[in-house]
């Protein structure tokens, strides 16, 4: 499918602005916590978040804590674990009604993989998100099937779901996504009545694009591959780049 680049919309106050994070405000790292995240990126956040009435969300696969770590002092709306959390535009915490423990599951697969990965850089990587299991092979790809089977039969008898991203697996609660998340959180005061947009760069943003697009909205790709977004942003500079656009800044 052939994607137009993305043009900032001729009325940015009358948008509600999705944001994935990992390969989209910030560039993937070997490892979750080395993501670089400038005071550039923060300052631009918040200025939008005040421009557009707090009808910004950062949609997620990290837990919304991991997120205001890497964010902070800003405390932004939206959506953890593809959904399982959310949080309005008020700061108040909602979460899905999901009681759910992978913990063993992520001990059973440290023991798999050796350890959790902090010693050796090379390793496979296990996230423990507790109602979710990253596995990131991205330092040994050729371990991609086996990194794969390794999580399934891990969490065979918990009611989840297994997506592929980019070098990672990734089990999530049952019925849970970023679409999901979207169309919840346009029905939230900040962002109702709003034309949504979505941002994003992985298979995992797909959902949260083809909802955009589903209420009327826009989707954008970030990076190469194909996509259901019609519209595309080369990198996350790129992003950057447009959201100045969309704050006004030159």
């Amino acid at each position: 499918m052939n994607l137009t680049q993305a043009a900032v919309p001729e009325s940015p106050n009358s948008i509600a602005l999705f944001l994935d994070f990992d390969g989209t405000l910030v560039e993937l790292a070997e490892r979750p916590e080395q993501v670089i995240v400038t005071n550039d990126l923060r300052q631009l956040l918040g200025d939008l978040f005040q421009q557009l009435h707090g009808a910004l969300a950062i949609v997620s696969g990290r837990p919304l804590a991991a997120i205001d770590a890497l964010l902070q002092p800003l405390q932004l709306p939206g959506a953890g674990l593809h959904g399982v959390e959310l949080r309005d535009a008020a700061g108040a915490g909602i979460s899905a009604a999901i009681a759910l423990d992978l913990r063993p599951a992520a001990d059973a697969l440290r023991r798999y993989f050796g350890g959790d990965g902090a010693a050796d850089s090379s390793a496979i990587l296990v996230e423990d998100k507790v109602l979710a299991i990253a596995v990131h092979y991205r330092q040994q790809p050729h371990r991609a099937d086996e990194a794969e089977r390794a999580l399934r039969a891990a969490v065979e008898s918990f009611p989840v779901e297994i997506v592929a991203g980019k070098f990672v697996f990734e089990a999530r609660p049952r019925g849970i996504d970023k679409g999901s998340a979207l169309r919840r959180l346009m029905q939230m005061p900040a962002f109702a009545g709003r034309q949504p947009v979505f941002i994003g760069d992985d298979v995992t943003d797909e959902d949260g694009m083809a909802a955009a697009q589903a209420l009327g909205g826009i989707g954008i790709k970030v990076g190469q591959g194909s996509s259901i977004a019609r519209e595309r942003l080369h990198d996350p500079a790129a992003v950057s780049k447009w959201l100045c656009g969309l704050a006004g800044r030159k």
